[in-house]
């Protein structure tokens, strides 16, 4: 008999929308926060470069910020979502701040006092930084106060593995999984928030941690919540090239060099030492992420080389140690010394646009449902996100979400009684496990990758297809868990990118090369 827990709130996963979504809820009602791993241990907190807002009143406006969002977006950004993200998200960095989040400062007035950063397709310095581990600044900022405030029971190394429906199609909570004693337990809640984050661990070479396995979407998208932009997969251009047979072997996530770091003047080299982004676009370095990536793999393939490099050496050792002090220490105990050394580079899955479809304030079309942070997607970051917008999305409408799951709350009176999942008799091994994952991250990463076409495409949907139809069962373990969710969302990929038949920021067709805004300008939706 499975323990059964009731709470107001619950919310799956810890990263910055969760815990934003916590900080509200836990001062309304009883709000129980599930999260994977402990807490800390998310994308947020591996997020180097910055949260992006328009503080600077002088050098810089919300209207800017609105205008680069757009442009990054390839005309898929929904506008009222921007304009909420630009304009609300002012007001969220200043809350961080006032909660104890210590951003660098500058020793002029400008940007408010300041170190205001520069990114890719960005007109304006807007970037907060903490050195480079912003993300790991205000996930312990809002940690701390989660925690300090004493109102929240948070659930550490508990996964959710299906979300719970009444007779009238209402979600009422969710099944999880003891990730430490394999036991399921039942939490019964008025209203449910998903903030598990991306699903880049799909993909055999990703910047994104573990616990990046989808597991949000694909629990929304079994319960008969909608899914949207599934296709658009963000690529980071520059994340460090280990050993290759290491990564073949263990699929480690790449470590991420920041994009601040070309925000200061560090330049992108072929391996013959040749400059080559100006081929490109006019912005060299600080075009957009999709064309900074498709770049880098064209020098690749040109080259017959596994990496570009990366060249820091303008930007002066002390300003190097001082500004980036994780990558240089990181880099050094990999024995790089980035002050005197090029870095070898490649692109690496990163951030995720697609998720599960939300309104403005984050209620998907399960009643009782919500989602925000990566696992959400209402339109705000388009078909390409705008550098350092990720942290300050989880901020805006981990907010919105939970305002709204409040006044949900107020009319729900939960059941005492519901229909209980059959857990299946039927478990595949470890080897088949292990077989599957392979399956699903070199699948990914070679055929619904950087670059795509309908025969790779095609290949891809196929075997995702047969894959996740085999994974029909009820997890009793975290890699259960997490490879029927892989399975889930990895298919859901490549079926969207093989019906977008047009090129569109981070979705790239070699069959069809061009922007076709006659027929594709519009969202791609699909339901269980």
């Amino acid at each position: 008999m499975e323990k059964v827990t009731h709470c107001d709130f619950l919310i799956v996963g810890g990263g910055i929308a969760g815990l934003q979504a916590a900080l509200i809820l836990g001062k309304v009602g009883k709000t129980i926060l599930l999260t994977k791993g402990k807490i800390g241990e998310s994308a947020t907190e591996k997020a180097q470069g910055g949260i992006a807002a328009a503080i600077d009143k002088i050098r810089d406006s919300t209207q800017f910020h609105y205008e680069d969002t757009l442009a990054a977006g390839a005309g898929l950004c929904e506008e009222d979502a921007v304009r909420i993200l630009v304009n609300e998200g002012v007001d969220r960095v200043k809350d961080l701040i006032q909660m104890g989040a210590r951003f660098d400062r500058a020793e002029t007035e400008a940007g408010g006092g300041y170190s205001l950063a520069m990114e890719g397709a960005h007109k304006r310095r807007r970037i907060l930084h903490a050195g480079d581990a912003t993300g790991a600044e205000i996930e312990r900022t809002l940690g701390w106060n989660v925690v300090s405030q004493g109102k929240v029971e948070v659930r550490q190394k508990t996964a959710g593995i299906d979300l719970i429906l009444d007779d009238q199609g209402k979600c009422i909570g969710a099944y999880a999984l003891d990730l430490v004693s394999n036991i399921v337990e039942i939490f019964l809640a008025k209203a449910t928030i998903l903030t598990t984050g991306g699903v880049c661990q799909s993909y055999l070479y990703t910047t994104n941690p573990e616990v990046a396995t989808g597991d949000g979407i694909a629990m929304a998208y079994r319960a008969g919540a909608e899914v949207t932009d599934m296709e658009f997969v963000q690529f980071h251009p520059t994340s460090l090239v280990h050993s290759k047979e290491l990564e073949d072997l263990i699929a480690i996530p790449r470590f991420l060099i920041s994009e601040a770091v070309r925000g200061e003047g560090a330049k992108l080299l072929n391996v013959h030492g040749e400059r080559f982004m100006e081929q490109y676009h006019d912005k060299k370095e600080l075009a957009p992420r999709d064309i900074v990536a498709r770049a880098i793999v064209d020098q690749m393939e040109k080259t017959k080389s596994e990496h570009v490099l990366l060249d820091l050496s303008g930007l002066g050792a002390e300003q190097i140690k001082h500004r980036f002090p994780v990558i240089y220490k990181t880099c050094l105990d990999r024995g790089l010394d980035i002050t005197k050394e090029l870095l070898p580079v490649a692109p690496a899955a990163h951030y995720f646009m697609g998720g599960v479809k939300t309104d403005l304030n984050g209620m998907t079309c399960v009643p009782g449902l919500y989602a925000a942070g990566e696992t959400a997607s209402l339109g705000v970051h388009g078909a390409n996100r705008l550098a350092s917008n990720s942290l300050l999305d989880g901020l805006v409408f981990g907010k919105r979400a939970a305002d709204s799951a409040i006044q949900y709350a107020k009319d729900v009176t939960l059941p005492s009684s519901f229909n209980k999942s059959t857990p299946s008799s039927s478990h595949p091994g470890e080897t088949e496990l292990k077989r599957a994952k392979m399956i699903i991250k070199t699948g990914m990463w070679n055929e619904v990758g950087i670059k795509r076409s309908e025969e790779t495409l095609t290949k891809a949907l196929k075997k995702l297809t047969t894959l996740s139809d085999q994974l029909n069962y009820f997890p009793k373990n975290r890699e259960e868990l997490e490879i029927k969710n892989m399975s889930l969302v990895a298919k859901l990929i490549a079926q969207a990118a093989l019906d977008r038949k047009e090129s569109r920021g981070a979705h790239s067709r070699t069959d069809f090369p061009e922007t076709d805004d006659a027929n594709w300008k519009k969202h791609l939706i699909y339901k269980l």
